[in-house]
């Protein structure tokens, strides 16, 4: 967090141009040792302040230094504040929502109260359990293990773990799969029985092509179908308005892609009689058996 007190000091510097050292220690909750290194860290930054004695004296950025207020307008720091905000929907206290109010003014402040970004979803109380070990393991370089659940069944893993991702609306651990000897995403919801092991890592050089998570998922499997007009809303959340081609018969015609044949067959299960599928003449066979395997199942 020492990052947004240095900001919020040198944001307070430009609002008030001077304020004192007690001032700021009160401000910011610390103690005046505390931010006099702050001082000396935001000056090895290249920020000039200094110190003046005496009534009116205090800390102010040097007469004549030009520092791009750009950096820091209402606007960006309303955005800044509201990513802030966002965090404690994923945490068990208000820290972003303290950490505002100290760095930046009313205004920003305000406007960063026009929208609420909730991150934890429906399950708060274990993910936020998640992240924080997750964080710590992190930050001291330690391995974390866990028993994780996939399509294939379920194994127990150790990993190195390096970031904490999320992406396609749901929380990912990235780290260095020790049994697997490579990179991995884990779905914190599919990872369970978390541990911090007392086994230490060096953080390893990532190769760029691993970062760019979901590259290798590809829409090429290609499958066209008749959707009855109640999942018009449907369509459109997913694809957009201009996806589906209306019929005479009131049914919408669509074709695109899935990354696998296991995503489009989950997909049209989940319509159950209102879609018909056309082609691939394989898809078509795979829902016939899926539908005559559930049917068996109740038949018993």
């Amino acid at each position: 967090m020492k990052i947004y007190r240095l900001i919020g000091i040198i944001t307070t510097l430009q609002q008030q141009k001077t304020v004192t050292a007690p001032y700021l220690a009160e401000k910011f909750e610390v103690s005046r040792r505390t931010i006099n290194r702050d001082i000396e860290d935001i000056c090895k930054a290249g920020i000039p302040l200094v110190t003046t004695q005496g009534a009116g004296g205090g800390i102010s950025i040097m007469e004549g230094f030009s520092l791009d207020t750009t950096v820091f307008t209402e606007q960006e720091l309303a955005a800044v504040f509201t990513g802030l905000k966002s965090l404690d929907s994923v945490s068990r206290s208000a820290s972003g929502e303290n950490l505002a109010r100290k760095i930046g003014g009313k205004q920003a402040v305000s406007a960063a109260g026009h929208m609420t970004i909730d991150l934890a979803s429906h399950y708060k109380d274990d993910l936020t359990s998640k992240l924080e070990q997750i964080k710590s393991a992190i930050e001291t370089s330690r391995c974390i293990a866990f028993r994780y659940y996939y399509e294939k069944g379920e194994a127990d893993k150790l990993i190195e773990p390096c970031q904490i991702v999320f992406k396609w609306s749901d929380w990912y651990v990235f780290g260095f799969c020790r049994q697997r000897r490579d990179f991995r995403l884990y779905k914190l919801r599919r990872l369970w029985d978390l541990q911090i092991t007392r086994e230490l890592f060096s953080p390893r050089e990532i190769p760029e092509e691993k970062t760019r998570f979901g590259s290798h998922m590809t829409d090429d499997y290609m499958v066209s179908a008749l959707y009855d007009s109640s999942l018009k809303y449907r369509l459109v959340e997913e694809y957009g308005p201009r996806c589906f081609t209306p019929r005479e018969d009131g049914r919408l015609y669509a074709k695109w892609g899935f990354t696998t044949k296991e995503r489009a067959l989950e997909w049209f299960l989940g319509f159950g009689d209102k879609v018909k599928v056309l082609e691939p003449p394989e898809m078509v066979e795979r829902i016939k058996a899926a539908l005559d395997a559930a049917r068996n199942l109740y038949e018993k």
